[in-house]
C-alpha cells in the first residue's frame, strides 16, 4: 500500500479538521481519494463498504453535522451491517482511508455521534439491513480554526496523549515499556499512541511478551453507542497504525487471535501482532 511518504508522518501530522475553506476544492485529489476507496472495498469484506459522497459544489444545503463541522461539501461514509459487523476492521480501514486523505493533504475528522444520520441516509442509500455509524468531512482545511473547533479539541482534551509507559508494558502489567526495551517498535508503538479515538479515551494497551505484542482494549464503562462498538472501531485505529509502520520499516509479521494469551486485569484481548522473526 503505497500513501507517498513515510506513513509515521502522517499519523503525526493528522489532526481533526473541523473548519474547512468553503471557497476552494481539490477535485484531483477527491478523485485519487475516491480511486483509494474504491480499491479498499475491494479488499474488504463484502459486509462493509466505503462511500465518497460528493456533493454539489456550492450547493446552499449541508449535510446536518450540528455545527460541528464548517465549510465541508464531501464525506466519506462507512457503512456495515446492522448485526454482525466487524468494528475493528471496519475502523482499521476507515482510518487506512483517513491517512490517505492526509497524504493528499486534505483536512478530516471522524465523526461517530455529532452527525444527522437521516441526511447521510437520504444520499447513500444504505440496504435495509445496514447502518451509517461514522462519517468524516473531507476537504481543504482553513487557515484558522473556528472558536467551536478550539472548543471541540480543548474539551476531548485532543492534544494531550497518555505517556508511553501508561499504555505499553514488558513482560507484565508492573512493568512499563521504555523507548529503549521496545527496541525496534518503538516507533509502530509510538503510531499506536498518536492514533485518534473517540473522545480521546486512548483505550488501548500492548503487552511485550517475548517477541509477541499482545492488543488489549482497556474500555470506559458505560461509554459508546449500543449499536456501534466504539472503542473496538478505536482498536482497529491502534491495529491499523502499528500495522502500517512496522510495514513501512520493513518489520514484517502478522496479527493473530490467540486461544490463551496473557491475562491482563479486567483488560479485553483483541490480538496479538507475531513478527516474522518469531516464527511468524
Amino acid at each position: 500500500m503505497d500513501f507517498g511518504e513515510p506513513i509515521f508522518g502522517l499519523i503525526e501530522r493528522r489532526s481533526s479538521c473541523r473548519t474547512f475553506d468553503g471557497s476552494k476544492r481539490d477535485e484531483a485529489a477527491l478523485d485519487h481519494l475516491e480511486d483509494f476507496i474504491h480499491s479498499v472495498n475491494a479488499s474488504a469484506d463484502a459486509e462493509m463498504r466505503f462511500v465518497l459522497l460528493r456533493q454539489f459544489y456550492g450547493m446552499q444545503e449541508r449535510l446536518g453535522t450540528y455545527g460541528v463541522i464548517s465549510g465541508a461539501f464531501d464525506y466519506i461514509v462507512g457503512v456495515l451491517p446492522k448485526e454482525g459487523g466487524d468494528p475493528l476492521t471496519f475502523g482499521r480501514l476507515f482510518e487506512e482511508i483517513i491517512l490517505y486523505a492526509t497524504a493528499l493533504g486534505l483536512g478530516t475528522c471522524w465523526l461517530g455521534g455529532t452527525f444527522q444520520r437521516a441526511d447521510f441516509t437520504a444520499r447513500v442509500n444504505p440496504e435495509e439491513n445496514e447502518f451509517i455509524p461514522v462519517v468524516s468531512p473531507v476537504g481543504i482545511a482553513a487557515p484558522r480554526r473556528r472558536l467551536v473547533d478550539r472548543a471541540f479539541r480543548a474539551g476531548a482534551g485532543s492534544n494531550r496523549r497518555k505517556a508511553f509507559g501508561e499504555l505499553f508494558f514488558d513482560g507484565s502489567l508492573e512493568t512499563p515499556l521504555t523507548g529503549e526495551t521496545a527496541g525496534v517498535y518503538f516507533k509502530p508503538l509510538e503510531a499506536v499512541r498518536l492514533g485518534p479515538s473517540a473522545s480521546n479515551k486512548q483505550p488501548w494497551r500492548v503487552l511485550k511478551d517475548g517477541h509477541n505484542f499482545h492488543f488489549y482494549l482497556c474500555r470506559t464503562k458505560g461509554y459508546g453507542a449500543v449499536s456501534f462498538d466504539v472503542q473496538k472501531n478505536d482498536m482497529g485505529i491502534a491495529q491499523c497504525h502499528f500495522a502500517l509502520t512496522a510495514a513501512d520499516m520493513g518489520l514484517s509479521g502478522r496479527f493473530d487471535f490467540l486461544p490463551s494469551p496473557p491475562e491482563a486485569a479486567d483488560w479485553e484481548y483483541i490480538t496479538t501482532f507475531v513478527p516474522k522473526t518469531a516464527g511468524g
